[in-house]
């Protein structure tokens, strides 16, 4: 029997694991996935945005706003990389400038420091490759951009030293209440929890219809983006939004915390909660409206593009309280932007909301910190020359792109959650994130995959069942 149980190990679900693990209870996370980020998380834009265009009093705003504030001290804490940028929303049109204003003036009701209307001038001096339509801008100092992955897996590293259980490869099939809580059956074997949080992202709303009379309805919306190379990473170097729209925040053009140039994302609803494909008309699109905002988008320079699902609940609002007729059953649904800055506030909030249900007292031996891979290609010739002396394999080149050693993969797949997969090494070191998105890296992760983890090489995946790289030898 658990005290908690969460479904969905996203950046909401492991930063809601992360915060109760602060106190003396038994908690399990259930993904269907090989691993942590594979869902929403892994697949959006890294922006920590500042709260200045939620609605006011709404849940968006206040865990947004609160999340905003702890972002750049969790970052310290957890090791993750974190910039606090600044953002611009652009105005190309004076005729709308009120609804510039009307913005400026909700971001300062919702708490958002040194927000401030820009005029052209000083727009080009901030960013010199702002396109000729730009009249002015609002400018937004406290927004930040951030590693999606870095923060997921940092939260579910630290959860599980503190003792929180992740059951990966586990899909929920079923829920029903029970005399003392919740009986969950997966597709391995049946958990028990008095306390149940449903952070199950697109899916939200499955769960929630299995326990509730009063159903919830959510929608996969899906965003297409471009990411570019590194030598043009400082094309921009703050986050360029254009005026919100109906479907959220429109294109945006950002530098990311790894220097890469990001752009994106469409906003399309889709029927299929599965439907992760890039097309040829979303990226135009992407490229087009993003040509709004700066003189010329590079797009010779682009190495890679990719989508994911944002969970949008119909009523346009985060869902996070406790279900009514379900005691005990708790929501954390309709997570789309500003879903990853709210992340931790979602995880602080929705622990004081378990506290009052389950009462327990704190740990006295919780471990609030984590130290994050070390770095090779950011490392000193100090930090070099220690690591290499520690261990010969971090002077083993494996990624050149990104120049990661596999010393830095090693550390990967043996630390706490360790990654089983390539897709797992790439987001834990950037192994195969570079301008050759892999090739040349893939074929000596595999091999480093398979004996570290005492495997045949034909056993390793992209991303877990279903996506294997080998089939067979075609020579003994």
């Amino acid at each position: 029997m658990y005290d908690v149980v969460v479904i969905g190990a996203g950046v909401t679900g492991c930063a809601v694991a992360r915060e109760l693990s602060r106190k003396k209870y038994r908690i399990a996370v259930l993904e269907r996935e090989s691993d942590v980020c594979e869902g929403t998380s892994k697949a959006n834009s890294g922006i920590v945005h500042a709260g200045y265009d939620a609605k006011t009093g709404s849940m968006k705003q206040k865990m947004n706003v609160r999340g905003s504030e702890l972002m750049e001290p969790l970052s310290k804490e957890l090791d993750f990389p974190y910039k606090r940028n600044g953002s611009m929303v652009l105005l190309f049109d004076e005729n709308k400038r009120g609804e510039l204003e009307a913005l400026l003036e909700r971001g300062k009701t919702n708490g958002v420091k040194d927000l401030r209307i820009i005029e052209r001038e000083e727009c080009l001096k901030l960013e010199p490759n702002l396109s000729d339509q730009v009249v002015a801008a609002l400018y937004v100092p406290t927004g930040g951009i951030v590693c999606p992955f870095g923060l997921t897996i940092a939260l579910a590293e630290n959860a599980a030293v503190n003792g929180v259980e992740f059951h990966l490869n586990t899909e929920v099939k079923t829920i029903e209440k029970t005399e003392g809580g919740y009986r969950i059956t997966t597709g391995k074997e049946t958990f028990e929890a008095a306390v149940v949080i449903n952070a199950a992202g697109v899916y939200a709303d499955h769960f929630h219809n299995m326990v509730s009379e009063d159903k919830l309805k959510i929608t996969a919306r899906k965003g297409e983006y471009c990411l570019m190379d590194k030598n043009v990473g400082d094309y921009v170097s703050t986050t360029l939004f254009q005026l919100p729209g109906a479907y959220g925040k429109g294109i945006l053009v950002t530098p990311t915390v790894h220097g890469n140039l990001l752009v994106g994302p469409t906003a399309y609803d889709i029927e299929d909660k599965e439907e992760n494909n890039t097309t040829q008309d979303g990226l135009a699109e992407v490229l087009s409206k993003a040509g709004n905002s700066v003189k010329v988008v590079p797009t010779r320079k682009i190495i890679t593009s990719f989508a994911g699902l944002r969970a949008h609940e119909q009523g346009g609002d985060f869902v996070i309280k406790e279900v009514e007729d379900a005691p005990g059953f708790i929501d954390v649904a309709g997570i789309e932007s500003p879903g990853l800055s709210a992340a931790p506030a979602i995880g602080e909030y929705v622990a004081g909301l378990v506290a009052e249900i389950l009462p327990k007292e704190d740990k006295e031996d919780f471990i609030s910190t984590r130290k994050g891979i070390p770095n090779m290609a950011l490392a000193s010739d100090e930090e070099k020359h220690a690591l290499i002396q520690k261990n010969p394999a971090y002077a083993n080149v494996i990624c050149r792109c990104e120049m990661v050693t596999e010393g830095e993969i090693l550390e990967a797949i043996h630390r706490p959650l360790g990654a089983t997969t390539l897709d797992g090494i790439k987001r834990r070191t950037r192994a195969g994130m570079g301008r050759c998105q892999s090739g040349f890296c893939a074929p000596k992760t595999v091999e480093i995959l398979a004996r570290e983890l005492q495997t045949d090489m034909s056993e390793i995946t992209k991303r877990g069942s279903g996506s294997r790289f080998l089939t067979g030898i075609n020579k003994e």
